[in-house]
Protein backbone atom coordinates (compact mmCIF):
# COMPACT_ATOMS: atom_id res chain seq x y z
CA UNK A 1 0.00 0.00 0.00
CA UNK A 2 1.16 3.98 -0.68
CA UNK A 3 -0.63 6.12 1.81
CA UNK A 4 -1.17 9.48 0.25
CA UNK A 5 -0.28 11.79 2.84
CA UNK A 6 -2.71 14.49 4.00
CA UNK A 7 -1.65 18.35 2.98
CA UNK A 8 -3.36 21.66 3.91
CA UNK A 9 -5.23 24.22 2.00
CA UNK A 10 -2.66 26.78 3.06
CA UNK A 11 0.13 24.71 1.43
CA UNK A 12 -0.17 26.36 -2.13
CA UNK A 13 -1.14 29.73 -3.07
CA UNK A 14 -5.17 30.44 -3.97
CA UNK A 15 -6.37 27.75 -1.14
CA UNK A 16 -9.38 29.63 0.02
CA UNK A 17 -10.62 29.99 -3.55
CA UNK A 18 -9.83 26.64 -4.47
CA UNK A 19 -11.53 25.13 -1.01
CA UNK A 20 -14.70 27.80 -2.00
CA UNK A 21 -14.82 26.30 -5.47
CA UNK A 22 -14.61 22.84 -4.19
CA UNK A 23 -17.64 24.06 -1.36
CA UNK A 24 -19.53 24.87 -4.32
CA UNK A 25 -18.92 21.76 -6.16
CA UNK A 26 -20.31 19.60 -3.13
CA UNK A 27 -23.96 22.09 -2.66
CA UNK A 28 -24.46 21.66 -6.09
CA UNK A 29 -23.48 17.88 -6.30
CA UNK A 30 -25.25 17.23 -3.08
CA UNK A 31 -29.11 19.34 -4.05
CA UNK A 32 -28.64 17.16 -7.61
CA UNK A 33 -28.89 14.07 -5.40
CA UNK A 34 -32.02 15.11 -3.71
CA UNK A 35 -33.96 15.30 -6.64
CA UNK A 36 -37.09 14.43 -6.84
CA UNK A 37 -37.43 10.74 -8.01
CA UNK A 38 -33.65 10.96 -8.78
CA UNK A 39 -30.98 8.30 -7.95
CA UNK A 40 -31.53 8.03 -4.18
CA UNK A 41 -35.65 7.13 -4.84
CA UNK A 42 -35.07 3.55 -6.80
CA UNK A 43 -36.57 1.25 -4.70
CA UNK A 44 -36.72 -1.84 -7.62
CA UNK A 45 -35.00 -3.54 -10.80
CA UNK A 46 -36.93 -6.07 -12.36
CA UNK A 47 -36.72 -7.79 -16.36
CA UNK A 48 -40.10 -7.83 -18.21
CA UNK A 49 -41.24 -11.34 -19.58
CA UNK A 50 -42.64 -12.27 -22.52
CA UNK A 51 -46.08 -13.12 -20.89
CA UNK A 52 -47.91 -10.86 -19.34
CA UNK A 53 -47.66 -10.55 -16.08
CA UNK A 54 -47.59 -8.62 -12.44
CA UNK A 55 -44.82 -6.89 -11.16
CA UNK A 56 -43.68 -6.05 -7.74
CA UNK A 57 -44.91 -2.42 -6.28
CA UNK A 58 -46.57 -1.62 -9.57
CA UNK A 59 -50.37 -2.50 -10.72
CA UNK A 60 -51.14 -3.27 -14.07
CA UNK A 61 -49.70 -6.17 -16.40
CA UNK A 62 -46.63 -5.75 -17.93
CA UNK A 63 -44.55 -7.30 -21.04
CA UNK A 64 -42.38 -7.64 -24.01
CA UNK A 65 -41.89 -9.22 -27.04
CA UNK A 66 -37.64 -8.03 -27.02
CA UNK A 67 -38.71 -5.01 -29.69
CA UNK A 68 -41.89 -3.11 -27.52
CA UNK A 69 -42.82 -3.22 -23.88
CA UNK A 70 -46.38 -3.30 -23.14
CA UNK A 71 -48.77 -2.11 -20.22
CA UNK A 72 -52.21 -3.29 -19.97
CA UNK A 73 -53.98 -1.49 -16.93
CA UNK A 74 -57.41 -0.48 -16.23
CA UNK A 75 -58.58 3.31 -15.26
CA UNK A 76 -59.05 2.15 -11.21
CA UNK A 77 -55.50 0.78 -10.97
CA UNK A 78 -54.73 4.77 -11.06
CA UNK A 79 -52.17 4.73 -13.42
CA UNK A 80 -50.93 7.52 -15.38
CA UNK A 81 -49.11 8.82 -18.04
CA UNK A 82 -45.72 10.88 -16.69
CA UNK A 83 -45.95 13.07 -19.94
CA UNK A 84 -49.30 14.97 -20.32
CA UNK A 85 -50.90 13.07 -17.27
CA UNK A 86 -53.23 10.84 -19.49
CA UNK A 87 -54.58 8.05 -16.99
CA UNK A 88 -53.87 4.35 -18.28
CA UNK A 89 -56.84 2.32 -19.30
CA UNK A 90 -55.99 -0.10 -21.86
CA UNK A 91 -53.22 -1.13 -22.99
CA UNK A 92 -50.11 1.18 -23.95
CA UNK A 93 -46.45 0.43 -25.68
CA UNK A 94 -43.04 1.89 -25.80
CA UNK A 95 -40.21 1.59 -27.68
CA UNK A 96 -36.28 1.90 -26.40
CA UNK A 97 -33.00 1.48 -27.71
CA UNK A 98 -30.09 -0.54 -25.36
CA UNK A 99 -28.62 1.93 -22.75
CA UNK A 100 -32.01 4.19 -23.00
CA UNK A 101 -34.41 5.16 -20.63
CA UNK A 102 -38.11 6.46 -20.07
CA UNK A 103 -40.15 7.94 -17.32
CA UNK A 104 -42.82 6.59 -18.64
CA UNK A 105 -45.95 5.70 -15.66
CA UNK A 106 -46.63 7.40 -12.19
CA UNK A 107 -49.19 6.57 -9.26
CA UNK A 108 -49.46 7.13 -5.98
CA UNK A 109 -49.56 9.46 -3.08
CA UNK A 110 -51.67 12.36 -2.02
CA UNK A 111 -50.79 14.14 -6.26
CA UNK A 112 -50.88 10.47 -7.92
CA UNK A 113 -47.02 11.04 -8.55
CA UNK A 114 -45.58 9.62 -5.15
CA UNK A 115 -43.97 6.33 -6.91
CA UNK A 116 -42.37 6.87 -10.82
CA UNK A 117 -41.98 3.90 -13.20
CA UNK A 118 -38.99 4.13 -15.57
CA UNK A 119 -38.92 1.70 -18.22
CA UNK A 120 -35.05 0.56 -19.31
CA UNK A 121 -33.28 -0.97 -21.91
CA UNK A 122 -30.39 -2.75 -20.44
CA UNK A 123 -28.22 -5.33 -21.96
CA UNK A 124 -30.93 -5.74 -24.77
CA UNK A 125 -34.05 -6.31 -22.57
CA UNK A 126 -36.20 -4.30 -21.22
CA UNK A 127 -36.71 -3.96 -17.56
CA UNK A 128 -38.26 -1.46 -15.02
CA UNK A 129 -37.33 0.78 -12.09
CA UNK A 130 -39.44 2.15 -9.34
CA UNK A 131 -38.73 5.41 -8.06
CA UNK A 132 -40.66 5.87 -4.74
CA UNK A 133 -40.22 9.36 -3.54
CA UNK A 134 -41.50 7.77 0.08
CA UNK A 135 -38.07 6.05 0.47
CA UNK A 136 -36.05 5.79 3.29
CA UNK A 137 -32.99 6.77 1.41
CA UNK A 138 -34.55 10.19 -0.15
CA UNK A 139 -35.81 11.16 2.80
CA UNK A 140 -33.06 10.49 5.26
CA UNK A 141 -30.51 12.55 2.93
CA UNK A 142 -28.45 14.78 4.20
CA UNK A 143 -25.91 15.15 2.14
CA UNK A 144 -22.94 12.72 0.91
CA UNK A 145 -20.24 12.30 3.55
CA UNK A 146 -16.92 13.09 2.05
CA UNK A 147 -13.36 13.30 3.01
CA UNK A 148 -11.55 16.47 4.03
CA UNK A 149 -10.50 18.86 1.20
CA UNK A 150 -6.79 17.49 -0.08
CA UNK A 151 -4.83 20.29 -2.00
CA UNK A 152 -2.00 18.02 -2.68
CA UNK A 153 -4.91 15.58 -4.62
CA UNK A 154 -5.54 18.01 -7.50
CA UNK A 155 -2.65 17.27 -9.91
CA UNK A 156 -1.83 17.95 -13.64
CA UNK A 157 -1.86 14.73 -15.57
CA UNK A 158 -1.21 14.44 -19.20
CA UNK A 159 -3.70 13.07 -21.56
CA UNK A 160 -2.35 11.02 -24.24
CA UNK A 161 -5.04 10.19 -27.14
CA UNK A 162 -4.89 6.68 -28.33
CA UNK A 163 -5.22 6.59 -32.68
CA UNK A 164 -8.78 5.29 -32.31
CA UNK A 165 -10.80 4.59 -29.55
CA UNK A 166 -10.96 1.30 -27.70
CA UNK A 167 -14.06 -0.83 -26.57
CA UNK A 168 -13.08 -2.60 -23.47
CA UNK A 169 -16.02 -5.31 -21.88
CA UNK A 170 -16.50 -3.92 -18.28
CA UNK A 171 -18.65 -5.78 -15.40
CA UNK A 172 -21.64 -3.06 -14.01
CA UNK A 173 -23.08 -3.11 -10.69
CA UNK A 174 -25.81 -5.69 -11.91
CA UNK A 175 -24.15 -9.09 -12.65
CA UNK A 176 -26.81 -10.24 -15.73
CA UNK A 177 -25.98 -6.28 -17.45
CA UNK A 178 -22.50 -6.47 -19.14
CA UNK A 179 -20.89 -2.90 -20.06
CA UNK A 180 -18.49 -1.25 -22.31
CA UNK A 181 -15.64 1.51 -21.38
CA UNK A 182 -14.98 3.55 -24.64
CA UNK A 183 -11.34 4.32 -24.09
CA UNK A 184 -9.98 7.21 -25.78
CA UNK A 185 -7.07 7.36 -24.26
CA UNK A 186 -5.15 7.49 -20.72
CA UNK A 187 -4.60 10.01 -18.00
CA UNK A 188 -1.00 9.40 -16.80
CA UNK A 189 0.24 11.71 -13.75
CA UNK A 190 2.07 11.33 -10.50
CA UNK A 191 0.82 11.89 -6.99
CA UNK A 192 2.30 12.47 -3.71
CA UNK A 193 4.50 10.31 -1.84
CA UNK A 194 3.94 7.50 -4.69
CA UNK A 195 7.35 6.64 -6.76
CA UNK A 196 6.06 6.15 -10.03
CA UNK A 197 3.77 7.42 -12.91
CA UNK A 198 0.54 6.06 -12.74
CA UNK A 199 -1.94 5.84 -15.55
CA UNK A 200 -5.62 5.92 -16.21
CA UNK A 201 -8.04 4.79 -18.64
CA UNK A 202 -10.32 7.68 -19.76
CA UNK A 203 -13.66 8.10 -21.68
CA UNK A 204 -15.29 11.13 -23.32
CA UNK A 205 -17.70 13.19 -22.34
CA UNK A 206 -19.55 16.15 -24.01
CA UNK A 207 -17.25 19.71 -24.93
CA UNK A 208 -14.56 17.12 -24.93
CA UNK A 209 -13.96 16.44 -21.01
CA UNK A 210 -12.90 13.08 -19.88
CA UNK A 211 -13.97 11.07 -17.35
CA UNK A 212 -12.53 7.79 -15.25
CA UNK A 213 -13.81 5.23 -12.78
CA UNK A 214 -11.05 4.00 -10.31
CA UNK A 215 -10.85 1.95 -8.15
CA UNK A 216 -8.28 2.58 -5.06
CA UNK A 217 -7.41 1.75 -1.47
CA UNK A 218 -9.90 3.38 0.31
CA UNK A 219 -12.01 1.46 -1.77
CA UNK A 220 -14.23 -0.85 1.60
CA UNK A 221 -11.37 0.44 3.95
CA UNK A 222 -12.25 -1.51 7.72
CA UNK A 223 -12.03 1.58 9.43
CA UNK A 224 -15.64 2.62 8.30
CA UNK A 225 -15.05 6.50 8.47
CA UNK A 226 -11.88 6.23 5.72
CA UNK A 227 -13.81 3.79 3.56
CA UNK A 228 -14.97 4.65 0.18
CA UNK A 229 -17.43 2.62 -2.05
CA UNK A 230 -16.54 0.27 -4.17
CA UNK A 231 -15.53 2.47 -7.16
CA UNK A 232 -15.70 6.03 -7.81
CA UNK A 233 -15.49 8.34 -10.94
CA UNK A 234 -13.91 11.48 -11.35
CA UNK A 235 -14.34 14.09 -14.46
CA UNK A 236 -11.87 16.71 -15.86
CA UNK A 237 -12.42 19.47 -18.27
CA UNK A 238 -11.62 19.47 -21.74
CA UNK A 239 -7.65 18.79 -22.25
CA UNK A 240 -5.28 22.32 -22.93
CA UNK A 241 -3.75 22.09 -26.39
CA UNK A 242 -0.38 20.81 -25.43
CA UNK A 243 -2.17 17.57 -23.13
CA UNK A 244 -2.38 18.60 -19.82
CA UNK A 245 -5.37 18.66 -17.83
CA UNK A 246 -6.25 19.43 -14.08
CA UNK A 247 -7.20 15.74 -12.63
CA UNK A 248 -8.99 16.97 -8.87
CA UNK A 249 -9.55 13.71 -6.80
CA UNK A 250 -11.39 16.10 -4.66
CA UNK A 251 -14.41 15.95 -6.99
CA UNK A 252 -14.63 12.06 -7.26
CA UNK A 253 -17.96 10.96 -6.85
CA UNK A 254 -20.08 7.70 -6.03
CA UNK A 255 -22.48 6.32 -9.06
CA UNK A 256 -25.75 5.71 -8.19
CA UNK A 257 -25.25 1.67 -7.39
CA UNK A 258 -23.32 3.57 -3.64
CA UNK A 259 -27.03 4.31 -2.53
CA UNK A 260 -28.84 1.73 -4.30
CA UNK A 261 -28.65 -1.83 -4.89
CA UNK A 262 -31.04 -1.16 -8.22
CA UNK A 263 -27.96 0.76 -10.43
CA UNK A 264 -26.52 -1.40 -13.65
CA UNK A 265 -23.57 1.16 -12.84
CA UNK A 266 -20.35 0.81 -15.34
CA UNK A 267 -17.57 -1.16 -13.22
CA UNK A 268 -13.68 0.41 -13.90
CA UNK A 269 -11.35 -1.26 -16.98
CA UNK A 270 -9.43 -4.01 -15.54
CA UNK A 271 -6.29 -1.52 -15.27
CA UNK A 272 -8.10 1.69 -13.25
CA UNK A 273 -6.82 0.29 -10.08
CA UNK A 274 -4.51 2.91 -8.13
CA UNK A 275 -1.76 1.26 -5.76
CA UNK A 276 -3.01 4.21 -3.21
CA UNK A 277 -5.85 5.47 -0.69
CA UNK A 278 -7.68 8.53 -2.42
CA UNK A 279 -8.27 10.56 1.21
CA UNK A 280 -10.43 12.30 -1.22
CA UNK A 281 -14.06 12.93 -3.04
CA UNK A 282 -17.37 11.24 -1.27
CA UNK A 283 -16.81 8.25 1.24
CA UNK A 284 -19.16 5.43 1.27
CA UNK A 285 -22.69 6.49 1.97
CA UNK A 286 -23.48 3.30 3.58
CA UNK A 287 -20.54 2.40 5.85
CA UNK A 288 -18.91 6.52 6.73
CA UNK A 289 -19.75 7.66 9.90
Amino acid sequence: MNPVKPGHTEDRPGADAQLARWQRFRKSRNAALAAEHGWLTLTSFQWLEGQPAAVDLVPGRWSTDGTTAFLTAAASDGLTMVEGGDPVDGTISAVLGDEESLLWIQFGGDDGRQVVVELAMRADRYALRTRDAASPVFTEFDGVPVFDYRPDLVVEARFVRYPEPVDVPISTANPLVDGVHRSVGDLVFRLPGIPHELHLQAEEEGLGALAVTFHDETNGAAAPDQASAEWRKVSTPRPRPDGTVILDFNRAVNYPSAFTPFGTCPMPVKNNSLDARIEAGEKDPCSAV
